[in-house]
């Protein structure tokens, strides 16, 4: 790990473990990619009106909720990441409950541009990325470790641009503040998920980077092995219906 990316996670750590206590007094607490910040919420406020029980979440990077799980196991109930790569991570360590896991939802790479902007651009082999950006530079999540950015660098890569941008990108530390630097004109393209540009009225997309040139979007979702006994009724809500219907609104492909 790079200075930069140890210092970003040690924040990290020190941020969730300052969270309030009331959060941490919930029936359960979720630690989940930002990218599923707007549509976990509504998750979490059909379940209270359904039964009464709050659930708590902490949204960041996949890479920086799964070393805060391994640095405090007991802190969160349930983990969901963006990719297979950091759930396998703590699967490996022993910190999730194995048969609880499973890939719950998918989703897709997009390019976006501010809502204001109207840049023509075909992804494609080759494609003039670079030149699209001219003195900006491309909005992405830190491609060394958080799974929106890893998409988006195996994408570029396959394409045969990542060379030519990869200097110079506006890295963030996750995938929702790419999108801020798009959305606020900050940066002049950017590269998120389907849903982040649905999530934003200050961002529009201006193409789909094919399926082919990055391994599936997947999330995998499950319990922590120190998780309180009622999470598993909050993960039952999730891999239920009623979550299924308010993922699906908010763009995600609901796996079964």
């Amino acid at each position: 790990m790079s200075i930069r990316n140890f210092l970003r996670a040690t924040l990290a750590v020190m941020l969730l473990a300052a969270a309030p206590v009331a959060a941490r007094a919930a029936d359960v607490t979720v630690f989940a990619a930002a990218s599923l910040s707007d549509a976990f919420k509504q998750a979490g406020d059909a379940y209270k009106a359904k039964t009464g029980k709050e659930a708590a979440f902490s949204f960041a990077a996949s890479s920086a909720l799964a070393h805060q799980i391994e640095a405090s196991s007991g802190g969160a109930d349930i983990f969901i990441s963006a990719d297979r790569d950091w759930m396998d991570y703590l699967d490996k360590k022993g910190l999730i409950a194995k048969d609880t896991r499973k890939d719950l939802l998918g989703n897709h790479l997009v390019l976006v541009e501010p809502a204001d902007l109207d840049i023509k651009l075909r992804i494609a082999p080759h494609f003039d990325l670079a030149g699209a950006l001219g003195h900006g530079r491309l909005a992405v999540a830190d491609p060394a470790s958080v799974p929106a950015g890893k998409y988006a660098k195996a994408s570029l890569t396959a394409l045969g641009v990542w060379d030519s941008v990869s200097g110079n990108l506006a890295s963030a530390e996750n995938v929702r503040v790419a999108l801020a630097y798009v959305a606020r004109g900050e940066a002049p393209l950017g590269i998120v998920y389907t849903t982040d540009a649905m999530a934003d009225a200050h961002v529009k997309v201006v193409g789909t980077f094919p399926e082919s040139t990055h391994a599936p979007i997947v999330y995998p979702i499950a319990l922590t092995k120190d998780a309180k006994p009622g999470a598993k009724d909050f993960l039952t809500f999730l891999e239920g219906p009623e979550a299924a219907a308010i993922f699906a609104k908010a763009g995600f492909d609901v796996l079964k």
